[in-house]
């Protein structure tokens, strides 16, 4: 018995216009489906520049409600007319809260479920507390026409335990849009590779594969300017990178996978067999 799926991430630099934007989302997301892409992530909050440089309450004008986002339509439609499921980033507005969420997009064009960010960072040049409140969904996943996938944003990605609780929960595949870049405190720190090696951690402690999506560019803010370095990649289930896109180039990378094979390798090695929770409450404490 096989499963083939074929998972494809996508990175741009955006412009600062919201419509062109959706636009070269979509353009991308059509490149990936015609190449056969089923699953196609996005990077992080594409809609706009990452605004997080700085804090200016006018930013706020950005977030959507759930229930009514044009970037959420948008790609609905987009994935009913194509027959792919799309993990969308979005700014979200609930009440007086903002989140930085995301929404598992279903081949047919139904949006599936919400979830918000549980990490945040505060940084020089990733002011994002100012910006989110922490996500109070959990980590999710989605049973989707394509298998049971995960999915996590940028910060969350540095934390073992938002893998495992993904894994744990059943993905089969686990997404990571993210927005990430030079440091303005220290212009040679240079963390792509350290970005990489945490999230091919994840993929091979928990033997799925892990797809993750970065912008490119330069943006200026008020404080401070970053670089972004792409690097886009996608990662088999013992943690090897099969494809890499690099830090400037604006494109497509698609990798296919039988994910009953990937399930059978994951069984028979054990890790979730010799699991001992019961030794573990240490990690329930800051």
């Amino acid at each position: 018995m096989m499963r083939n799926v074929t998972f494809a991430a996508t990175q741009f630099a955006v412009t600062d216009s919201f419509d062109q934007n959706l636009e070269l989302g979509e353009s991308l997301v059509r490149k990936a489906a015609a190449q056969g892409a089923e699953a196609i992530l996005l990077q992080e909050l594409f809609a706009g520049f990452y605004w997080c440089k700085d804090q200016d309450p006018k930013y706020f004008d950005w977030a959507e409600p759930y229930d009514t986002s044009k970037v959420l339509k948008h790609f609905s439609a987009l994935a009913k007319e194509l027959g792919v499921v799309l993990p969308v980033s979005y700014f979200e507005k609930s009440g007086n809260a903002h989140f930085n969420s995301l929404a598992m997009i279903d081949a047919d064009g139904t949006i599936l479920d919400n979830y918000r960010k549980t990490h945040i960072p505060d940084g020089p040049g990733y002011q994002e507390k100012f910006y989110f409140s922490p996500g109070d969904t959990g980590f999710k996943v989605w049973d989707t026409k394509f298998g049971r996938l995960g999915a996590a944003i940028c910060w969350d990605q540095w934390f073992p335990e938002t893998a495992r609780v993904l894994a744990l929960k059943g993905a089969e595949a686990i997404f990571y849009p993210t927005a990430i870049g030079s440091e303005p405190q220290d212009p040679n720190w240079d963390s792509r590779r350290h970005w990489q090696r945490v999230m091919q951690g994840h993929s091979g402690a928990n033997m799925v594969p892990v797809i993750a999506s970065n912008r490119i560019g330069t943006e200026k803010g008020d404080s401070c300017d970053i670089t972004f370095y792409g690097s886009s990649f996608i990662t088999d289930n013992f943690g090897e990178k099969v494809k890499e896109m690099d830090k400037t180039t604006q494109g497509v990378i698609t990798h296919e996978f039988d994910l009953d094979l990937l399930a059978k390798q994951r069984a028979s090695w054990g890790l979730f067999r010799d699991r001992r929770p019961e030794h573990y409450q240490r990690i329930t404490s800051l």
